[in-house]
C-alpha cells in the first residue's frame, strides 16, 4: 500500500494552485489541444508518446500523424480486442484504465480521500440529498487516470441512465500529491454525475475535472461542462421512450478531454470489491473490479 502520509514538498507544490487562473489555463490548454496546424500538433503528440511512454500496440491507429489534432489522439480508440471485458455476468469491471486511489464503506455520509482528509457524499454529488440517500452504506473506488492512460470511459455493469448533474468548482490537479493536501478535493472540483438504474440498485459515475481537463463528454449529451463554470445543472432522464438511455456494460459512456478522475459509488450490499483492489493497485478497463451483491432485481 501507498503511503499517504503529506510531506511539507506536497504543500509547498501545490498550494501555488489555489491562486492560479485554473479554469482560464484550462480553457488555453482547451484550445491548444485543438490546433491543427500539423507541425504543432505532430510535435505535441510525439513529444507527449515519448515523455510518458505512451503504449501503441493497441490503438486503432498508429500512426501518430494521422490524428487530427492532440486531443483526438488523446482520446484515441482502442482495437476492439485490446480490453477484454470479463465475461462472468456478476462481474463488475473497471470502467477505466487507471491506478486505484482509495476504495472503501460510505461511512456517516463520508467518502476517504486520502490520509486525514475525508468529503462528504452529499457535498460530492452536488448537494442533491435524494441522491445521497440511495448511497449510504455503499461502495465506492476512486480511479485516477495518469496522462499516458486510456481516457475513455466505460459502463461497469449495465444501466438506464436516470439523471445527470453538472456540479461546477474549482480545477486543481487530481495527482496524489494534491489528493494527500487538498481538502475535499474531489467534492471541491468541477465534475459530472451520472445516476444509473441497475440489477443492483443505483450506480453513480462520477467524472472529475482537473487542472487542464478541457472539457468532460457523455456519449450522450457531448460536452457538458458550463463554459462559465458557475451554475449547477440537473438533466432527468425518463425510463421509456425516445429518451430512455440504458447502456450496455462495457460500452463507452464518456471520455476527459486530458485526464482526470473517476469515481465509482453503488449502494449498500450491491457490490463487493476484489481483494487485490486497493491503493496503487494498476486497473485496465473491462478487467473485474467487483462482485454484485444478491439483491433482487432493482425497480428504481
Amino acid at each position: 500500500m501507498r503511503d499517504q502520509r503529506s510531506t511539507v514538498l506536497d504543500y509547498l507544490l501545490t498550494l501555488p494552485q489555489y491562486i492560479l487562473p485554473q479554469h482560464w489555463l484550462s480553457g488555453v490548454v482547451h484550445k491548444a489541444v485543438r490546433l491543427r496546424w500539423a507541425p504543432a500538433k505532430n510535435f505535441m503528440v510525439r513529444s507527449f508518446v515519448r515523455h510518458y511512454q505512451v503504449e501503441m500496440d493497441d490503438v486503432v491507429c498508429a500512426d501518430l500523424a494521422a490524428y487530427p489534432d492532440f486531443n483526438s489522439f488523446f482520446t484515441r480508440s482502442l482495437r476492439s480486442d485490446a480490453r477484454p471485458i470479463s465475461k462472468e455476468p456478476d462481474a463488475v469491471i473497471s470502467p477505466v484504465d487507471a491506478l486505484v486511489s482509495t476504495a472503501g464503506t460510505v461511512s456517516e455520509q463520508t467518502m476517504f480521500q486520502a490520509k486525514g482528509h475525508g468529503y462528504p457524499l452529499e457535498a460530492l454529488l452536488g448537494g442533491e440529498s435524494d441522491c445521497v440517500m440511495r448511497f449510504l452504506g455503499g461502495s465506492f473506488v476512486t480511479l485516477y487516470l495518469s496522462p499516458r492512460d486510456y481516457h475513455r470511459i466505460h459502463m461497469p455493469i449495465a444501466g438506464r441512465l436516470r439523471e445527470m448533474i453538472y456540479v461546477p468548482g474549482r480545477l486543481f490537479s487530481v495527482n496524489e500529491r494534491a489528493t494527500r493536501v487538498v481538502p475535499g478535493l474531489f467534492a471541491r472540483n468541477e465534475r459530472v454525475v451520472a445516476i444509473f438504474d441497475t440489477v443492483v440498485g443505483p450506480m453513480a459515475i462520477i467524472l472529475v475535472g482537473a487542472l487542464f481537463v478541457g472539457s468532460i463528454e457523455t456519449v450522450w449529451a457531448g460536452e457538458v461542462n458550463n463554459p462559465t463554470g458557475d451554475h449547477q445543472k440537473v438533466w432527468k432522464y425518463p425510463e421509456v421512450g425516445n429518451e430512455s438511455i440504458t447502456l450496455s456494460k462495457g460500452v463507452e459512456m464518456g471520455r476527459f478531454n486530458m485526464g482526470s478522475t473517476v469515481i465509482l459509488l453503488f449502494g449498500s450490499g450491491a457490490v463487493s470489491w476484489e481483494n487485490v483492489i486497493m491503493p496503487g493497485c494498476s486497473l485496465r478497463m473491462g478487467e473485474r473490479l467487483g462482485t454484485q451483491g444478491r439483491l433482487p432485481h432493482y425497480a428504481g
